[in-house]
């Protein structure tokens, strides 16, 4: 996990991330000195629910401050407990007569200063002050914990619902029935890749790159067991599932379940997660929760909802709202309407719109199926089976070898994706050659043809915008050169294809010789094919222009970005799209002289 960071002081970082966090809603405020952010609306007559703790685990909690949510956090240093006196400043700040609710996680810090805070302002209010204390973490068995089971993720969802019910009326005791109800059902585990790495401190624990952790903390807690080699990822959710869900563990199995129980799903990222992974946990929990134990969440909440800094870990969570229901007196179907009414605070990021749900299956469309093109005889170009199938097999497979250094060249210069973009459409191409029998009628056109459904479909990024323009005016000026009767001169016929598919790609992308593009070898060898009519000297004339590039400074695409040209006498790499469609030509020739 990487140590850097823009603010590598801590020294007042926790209350200038506050200053900006309370940036987005003028409703908001600060008090520096106590870490506490308050809703300057709140009505003192609805029941304050408040919550906090150390800081690092951003959106919670001064994210979640604001109308029919939070009406105040308090925040700690990270990863540690506000103090006692900074609890009752968030307090004070929002007065109620109904009362205030104290809702936090389940650590020794913080359940000694909300506990001791809650103490004081029943001294002191006339309105009574309770406190909530939320452990969903399955990780923490039921045997050698004095503690109980940690607090994770889903006590945003409890925030959330408590939140929605003072809003709508409820009085102190309900809340605090309602609020005790749904903690009590959640289980909740998380799982990490990696610690993160706090601002400040020398120390960094780190995980092997073969390790991966099962029942982390939020605070660099290790958990209660590693796994080495790391499990595919659909072997791990279900690991992370049975751990939730297994009632006849009797460590943790902490909630019951019954058939058609309402419930929803909980996913927080714990900061490193890129999005697209996340995404795809989500879907796996989801066919796995319904697959293997018949649930289908009702809602479902994924993202940042409780960090741990920049840790490459998440959390699952099962919340049992029907369970919940039975021990308070709200409904299921109201419990759902407190979680869907809006709020103007970062909740909304992770909960999108979901009042109106469909069957998951109805969201996923397949694509009308595409005719397939056909070969108009008298205006296609046949060569032999054997020699096409040889030289496309031979091109194909020098691409996929070439993948490692065009995608490290392309690392260096650009966004890394060449590499893996051309052998995606030379290892497609050679599967319709091995399954489809592409090749069989030695049709030319309709390699070209399959050349652009790869192309269209498969290949994504410039690289493929270029090439689909180009199969496809290359295709057509073949076929009009068939037609014309070109095509008893074959190297002349692809000379004059060759020459109108750039002119046309130029239509589209003012790249031309000496910009360090795919077009410092495409012109070259379609010019001296033209001059020469030779394809082994084009390819020759290929060669030495994808050498040349090395020499290049780039003026189009991503490589501009990152400076370019030789630096001290010292060659760039070579252009990786120009040196893949050097290594394909290559081929090409290579298969048919061979």
């Amino acid at each position: 996990m990487s140590r850097r960071h823009l603010f590598n002081n801590p020294d007042g970082l926790v209350a200038k991330g506050l200053r900006g966090a309370v940036s987005y809603n003028p409703a908001l405020a600060l008090i520096e000195e106590s870490k506490v952010v308050y809703d300057t609306t709140h009505p003192s007559t609805q029941v304050s629910v408040i919550s906090g703790g150390g800081a690092g685990h951003e959106p919670a909690w001064a994210g979640y401050v604001g109308e029919k949510m939070l009406a105040a956090s308090a925040s700690g240093d990270i990863f540690a407990s506000p103090s006692t006196k900074q609890i009752l400043a968030a307090v004070e700040a929002v007065p109620s007569t109904k009362g205030t609710i104290l809702v936090v996680t389940n650590y020794t810090g913080d359940c000694l200063h909300f506990g001791l805070a809650c103490d004081k302002a029943n001294a002191t209010n006339k309105s009574p002050c309770g406190i909530i204390i939320c452990g969903d973490d399955v990780s923490v068995g039921k045997k050698g914990s004095l503690v109980g089971r940690r607090g994770l993720a889903a006590q945003i969802g409890v925030l959330k619902i408590m939140g929605a019910a003072s809003a709508a009326g409820a009085s102190f005791d309900e809340l605090m029935s309602l609020g005790t109800a749904v903690e009590r059902q959640i289980v909740s585990i998380a799982a990490t890749l990696d610690h993160c790495h706090v601002p400040g401190r020398a120390e960094h624990a780190m995980l092997k790159d073969d390790e991966i952790e099962l029942g982390t903390g939020p605070h660099n807690e290790p958990g209660y067991t590693k796994l080495s080699p790391v499990p595919s990822p659909e072997d791990f959710i279900g690991m992370i599932l049975r751990n939730c869900l297994d009632e006849s563990d009797s460590e943790r199995g902490y909630v019951h379940f019954e058939k058609d129980d309402t419930v929803i799903l909980m996913v927080s990222n714990f900061g490193g997660v890129s999005q697209m992974e996340l995404g795809a946990i989500v879907d796996e929990v989801l066919i796995q929760l319904e697959r293997d134990w018949s649930m289908v969440p009702v809602r479902v909440y994924a993202g940042p909802l409780e960090t741990s800094l920049n840790a490459p870990a998440f959390s699952t969570s099962v919340v049992n709202l029907t369970a919940a229901s039975k021990q308070t007196s709200y409904s299921v179907n109201q419990i759902l309407e407190f979680l869907d009414v809006r709020t103007n605070t970062q909740w909304e990021c992770m909960a999108g719109s979901q009042a109106k749900r469909r069957p998951r299956k109805e969201q996923f469309v397949k694509a009308a199926a595409e005719a397939k093109k056909t070969v108009d005889s008298t205006r296609d170009l046949k060569v032999d089976p054997t020699l096409l199938t040889k030289s496309l097999r031979t091109a194909c497979e020098a691409l996929s070898a070439a993948e490692p250094d065009l995608t490290k060249w392309d690392t260096i210069m650009g966004d890394g994706d060449c590499g893996e973009t051309l052998k995606t459409g030379a290892t497609s191409l050679l599967n319709s050659i091995d399954k489809d029998s592409l090749t069989s009628s030695g049709s030319i056109v309709a390699v070209l043809h399959e050349l652009e459904n790869i192309v269209e479909s498969k290949m994504g990024g410039t690289l493929g915008g270029i090439l689909g323009i180009f199969f496809v005016s290359l295709t057509n000026a073949l076929q009009n050169g068939v037609s014309k009767g070109a095509g008893q001169d074959p190297v002349r016929l692809w000379a004059s294809a060759l020459e109108t598919a750039l002119a046309s790609l130029g239509r589209y992308t003012p790249a031309k010789v000496g910009d360090r593009t795919v077009m410092d070898v495409l012109i070259p060898f379609a010019e001296v094919l033209k001059k020469e009519g030779s394809f082994e000297k084009a390819v020759k004339e290929a060669e030495r222009a994808a050498e040349g590039t090395k020499k290049l400074t780039p003026r189009l695409g991503r490589a501009t970005y990152v400076g370019g040209g030789s630096d001290g006498g010292k060659d760039l790499p070579p252009d990786p799209g120009a040196w893949g469609i050097m290594v394909a030509l290559r081929g090409l020739w290579e298969g048919m002289s061979g």
